[in-house]
């Protein structure tokens, strides 16, 4: 087997009495790109930090590229590159210097793919920095990020102030990194970014991962929508595992009913079969989204 970029088992991080991390644990292989979800609190950005090296774990095991990243900090950046949700950058110097200082004290630029980025990404690489908005600061850091030579990508809300076209055009970049190889840690409150470019998702919760898995595996946890229209009376739905039953006559006045719930999608073959016994004229079955698993995580708790 090919051994992990980040492998983390038991890590701990305490603040005085207060345990930010407890017992977290988190495996990223070469090629993987994996979500990284949890609200504000959860422990995502200290997780970030002890795996840059820049604080030290209160205890469990931290390895980046089998190695200690409190004590290899400066070598394994190298071979990584980090974009955080808010860039400070230089603001006397132009985009294009930023790039060179960020690929001269980091992972190693590759120059033709920098080029292609900045044309991609809409950079104008001789405006300075202080005249950049948001957007284009973030630019800058993907542009680093995405051209070097790097075999670990760490973001953390990296389209933050990226506008739609930007963003898909990062998406199709992250994908492009993975298919060559490099493995990618994606913090995002981008669900619906984190369900088109992730294979796997880890969810933090109170410093513990409380779910984590394929996105396959995790939509199977949460439950399935079906929306029937069936004509004459509704079938019997007595037995069946549903929440949310809702049965009302068609919007229109005609013969027949509208028949909504939600179910595992373990059962969603059984339940249909009374709905086909009873004729529909109607179907609709929407598969759980990662925003109903992580909202049904979180559902009632603190942030």
């Amino acid at each position: 087997m090919t051994d992990p970029v980040i492998d983390i088992s038991g890590l701990v991080k305490t603040f005085g009495s207060f345990r930010a991390l407890d017992g977290f644990d988190l495996r990223l292989d070469p090629g993987e790109v994996r979500g990284f979800l949890g609200p504000n609190g959860a422990g995502k950005t200290t997780t970030i930090r002890v795996l840059l090296g820049m604080m030290r774990a209160s205890g469990g095991r931290v390895r980046l590229f089998g190695q200690d990243p409190w004590r290899r900090a400066v070598a394994l950046h190298r071979r990584l590159t980090y974009v955080p949700g808010d860039v400070a950058l230089w603001p006397g110097l132009t985009g294009g210097q930023c790039l060179d200082v960020l690929g001269a004290s980091g992972a190693p630029l590759d120059p033709a793919r920098r080029d292609e980025l900045v044309e991609r990404f809409d950079l104008d690489p001789t405006k300075r920095v202080r005249d950049y908005s948001k957007g284009n600061r973030q630019k800058v850091a993907l542009v680093a990020a995405l051209a070097a030579r790097a075999d670990l990508l760490v973001l953390d809300e990296p389209t933050s102030g990226l506008d739609p076209l930007m963003e898909e055009v990062f998406r199709e970049c992250v994908t492009e990194r993975a298919a060559d190889g490099a493995a990618v840690l994606l913090s995002s409150h981008i669900l619906s970014e984190v369900e088109a470019l992730c294979s796997t998702v880890t969810i933090i919760r109170r410093g513990r991962a409380v779910r984590a898995g394929t996105v396959a595996e995790l939509r199977g946890l949460a439950r399935t929508t079906v929306h029937a229209v069936t004509p004459g009376t509704p079938p019997d739905l007595d037995g069946f595992d549903l929440h949310d039953l809702s049965v009302t006559p068609v919007a229109d006045g005609g013969a027949g009913h509208d028949v909504t719930f939600t179910v595992e999608p373990g059962d969603l073959e059984k339940v249909l079969r009374p709905l086909v016994d009873a004729g529909l004229t109607g179907l609709t079955v929407r598969p759980p989204s990662l925003d109903e698993l992580f909202l049904s995580e979180y559902d009632g708790a603190p942030a």
